[in-house]
């Protein structure tokens, strides 16, 4: 493409990719044709990026068209072979941490030499490699504002409850038999078709509890992060930081930008990477929030590493108390791998019995299994 000259022999070559899409489906009309040539004008026509944009901006006018219309492109401008690129796209996985680009040579569109190599249109890596398995605190500047991206695109499911009410399921153990007489009713000799039922299932709601203390510096950020997808993923869900006092921030994550949200968030803490008071901290969420029914029947999760500076009696109390107004109580704790076949802190020593399950969330991989895992918990 790069050695036609910009003249008419270019835009008959616009032209019939615009028939070639016409002729694979897509709904493009002339004014389109007219627009994609305007716009390929007011840009590099040798420049193969120039000529994709300009056409995916004014030959596409749905989401689900973009895959014709990449398929297509890379046939015609890229000679790629149609059948090896549709089982490409098919096949084709996107990493976490890729990008979708396109790969065109780096030098001048004159330079005939350069022009010459292949394109190819494509997937490409990012540049910046995530290990799962590496741990915040070992994870630099840049590697943890990766990081965070991927957390606020992990896809979190809540565990659901069954309700009292019934609906109609097609595999449920239960017959209708109210609305198969109805329905026989308004029939003369046909048999009614049997019609099943089960309960409702509604989701049940999440508490998190995130330790910010200075000992868990090089965690919150990321589990802040983490609760930022889980509040977007869900209704019922409440947040509370906690250090030496406990503090909501469940209104401040209704923000669309993430970064907005963390920024209020770190703004409403007052006691950002200071002390620890877990049983205190606990005792008031039970006082305040709790015993006004917003942990009866949650799933509560509390992440902290167990260092605590607070009295183990008053800790023991709140966790016990905890413990009958919630459904489940699971503790995240980002030190809990370093701690195999280690005495644990006193604070974990003292909530281990109240505490259904014990989770790590020190890493990316940690925190994609505990998203994998929760709607089958409780």
């Amino acid at each position: 493409m790069a050695d036609e000259p910009v003249n008419t022999s270019i835009v008959d070559r616009l032209v019939e990719f615009g028939t070639a899409l016409r002729e694979h489906g897509l709904p493009v009309g002339t004014d389109d044709v007219l627009a994609f040539c305007s716009a390929v004008a007011e840009l590099t026509p040798s420049d193969s990026e120039d000529v994709y944009w300009s056409g995916r901006a004014t030959l596409v006018h749905r989401r689900d068209h973009i895959p014709v219309y990449d398929e297509v492109f890379r046939r015609f401008f890229l000679h790629v072979p149609e059948s090896a690129e549709r089982k490409k796209v098919k096949d084709m996985k996107v990493p976490q941490g890729s990008t979708g680009t396109i790969n065109i040579p780096d030098a001048e569109p004159g330079d005939r030499q350069s022009d010459e190599r292949p394109m190819v249109l494509g997937l490409e890596a990012s540049s910046l490699e995530i290990e799962r398995s590496k741990r915040f605190s070992a994870c630099s500047e840049a590697e943890l504002a990766a990081v965070r991206r991927m957390i606020n695109k992990i896809r979190l499911e809540p565990p659901k409850r069954r309700t009292r009410r019934y609906c109609t399921d097609p595999a449920g153990s239960t017959l209708d038999i109210r609305q198969m007489a109805r329905r026989a009713m308004n029939l003369n000799d046909a048999a009614p078709e049997l019609l099943r039922m089960d309960r409702k299932r509604k989701q049940r709601p999440l508490v998190l509890l995130l330790d910010i203390s200075g000992s868990m510096a090089d965690h919150s950020r990321n589990l802040l992060q983490f609760a930022y997808s889980m509040k977007r993923a869900a209704q019922k869900v409440e947040v509370f930081c906690f250090g030496t006092r406990l503090t909501r921030i469940t209104p401040l994550l209704d923000r669309r930008s993430p970064d907005a949200a963390m920024r209020l968030a770190s703004e409403r803490v007052v006691d950002w990477d200071g002390g620890t008071r877990i049983g205190d901290s606990v005792e008031a969420f039970v006082k305040d929030w709790g015993r006004r029914g917003l942990s009866r029947g949650a799933t509560v999760i509390i992440c902290s590493d167990g260092l605590d500076r607070g009295s183990p009696a008053t800790l023991a109390e709140s966790m016990e108390k905890l413990e009958r107004l919630s459904h489940r109580i699971i503790w995240m704790n980002p030190l809990h791998e370093l701690q195999a076949g280690v005495p644990p802190t006193l604070a974990m020593a003292v909530a281990g019995p109240h505490i259904d399950e014990i989770a790590s969330g020190n890493n990316l991989e940690s925190l994609e299994a505990f998203a994998e895992r929760l709607p089958q918990i409780g």
